[in-house]
């Protein structure tokens, strides 16, 4: 689960299952993408949501 790291800015570290995660819903949503314009477009319409540890 991605841990939120305090500071002067809050970071995201992701555990390696977190990034294989997002790496295959990128892969599943952008399947049919033909270009970056179309990749954006994919994406902002569906955001990939992390879970995080309080």
């Amino acid at each position: 689960m991605a841990k939120i790291i305090e500071g002067q800015r809050r970071i995201v570290m992701l555990s390696e299952d977190d990034v294989l995660m997002v790496i295959r819903q990128y892969q599943q949503l952008t399947l049919k993408s033909c270009c970056y314009e179309h990749t954006r477009e994919i994406l902002k319409n569906f955001p990939i949501y992390l879970p995080e540890d309080v």
